[in-house]
């Protein structure tokens, strides 16, 4: 490996004992050789820096910085200033990447001069039986071809999975592209993700599957309180940066609300119900300030999603009672026969009442 590596890996680390060994190995097995990892271990309490250290031992390409506890966007921003590489990827430490795959970003990366090449992945779980389903991010439409995101904005819509990628690190400088720093894992590769696609103007999509995501534990954090509205701080933090470059705003500002009301759903969806009804409230707020703003446009929504918002804007609580109903469809047809039958055509007008007053 050369004095400076071509590329670096960053690892955030939080007693992942259970798959670091994996994770690590991943790396090891790569077919392309000069890289470096930049393990950021966030005071792990069990055997993480054992394991790490197991491998910095074994191989110079490996090192570790130690840190107290301050969660994933501090670890990230950490590794990235210590990363030396020319390039930055990034492998999540309970995942693992095919052993090409760091050859394959690199190779298209170079090969077409961009500033982020990025590819598909597999959702992994072992739980209650090991299987690998691919997930299609990169549709056959965007894939194979250089892409402006600022042009482009399909990729906007899809899954931020930052870690199916490789970048330039001088292009995340330039644009001054880091994480916040929430406690915990609260999502902060969101506000990352957008700010990488909010500044890039050469991309390449790749439809190879590179990395297992792994998805045993993706619901560990429905009961949590303390991160019910992450993702309202992660979309505060990107509605800053677009205002940092308001030559975006013209066309982004309505971009970003239309991500805004899928993660909010994702994230309401995702909670157990005691908490649903406490963020359903903070979701209608936070879309009728979008609207006083100027930043909704309803021809970036499907009707089905127009319906469910205008109901979350005039009637959160009721909204909520419908999404609890046994025979909740995701068809307009099936919505509007399910808001029908528990409020009849006072709730269903509500329903309409906005899609009517936009047009």
């Amino acid at each position: 490996m050369n004095a400076q590596p071509i590329v670096s890996v960053i690892v955030p680390i939080y007693n992942s004992e259970a798959y670091l060994e994996q994770c690590l190995q991943s790396l090891v097995a790569q077919t392309m050789i000069d890289f470096e990892v930049v393990c950021v271990n966030d005071g792990s309490t069990d055997s993480s820096r054992e394991i790490i250290q197991c491998f910095i031992d074994r191989d110079n390409r490996f090192r570790v910085i130690d840190k107290p506890n301050s969660g994933y966007g501090a670890s990230m921003n950490q590794g990235l200033a210590a990363s030396s590489g020319e390039f930055i990827s990034i492998l999540e430490s309970d995942d693992f990447f095919e052993p090409f795959a760091l050859e394959l970003l690199y190779n298209t990366m170079i090969t077409h001069n961009v500033q982020v090449a990025k590819a598909n992945f597999w959702f992994f779980r072992t739980m209650p039986k090991k299987q690998d389903e691919p997930f299609e991010l990169i549709t056959t439409a965007m894939a194979n071809r250089l892409v402006n995101p600022q042009y482009e904005f399909d990729i906007y819509y899809k899954k931020p999975s930052i870690w199916s990628a490789m970048y330039k690190k001088a292009f995340l400088i330039e644009h001054r592209i880091n994480f916040l720093e929430t406690p915990g894992a609260s999502y902060q590769d969101a506000g990352f993700n957008f700010k990488v696609w909010s500044s890039a103007s050469r991309v390449f999509f790749l439809q190879d599957s590179i990395i297992h995501y792994r998805v045993d534990n993706e619901t560990s954090s429905v009961n949590s309180p303390e991160k019910v509205y992450c993702v309202c701080d992660e979309y505060d933090e990107m509605r800053k940066y677009l205002a940092k470059h308001p030559e975006k705003s013209q066309y982004l500002n309505n971009v970003l609300t239309r991500m805004k009301y899928d993660t909010y759903m994702w994230n309401y969806d995702r909670l157990s119900e005691n908490l649903q009804k406490e963020f359903i409230l903070r979701f209608s707020k936070d879309f009728h300030e979008e609207i006083a703003l100027g930043n909704l446009d309803l021809s970036l929504f499907y009707p089905r999603q127009i319906l469910d918002l205008n109901l979350i804007l005039e009637s959160p609580l009721q909204f909520h009672a419908a999404r609890l109903a046994p025979d909740s469809g995701n068809s307009v047809r099936e919505k509007v026969s399910r808001y029908y039958k528990i409020g009849g055509f006072p709730l269903l007008f509500r329903a309409f009442k906005a899609k009517v007053r936009n047009g």
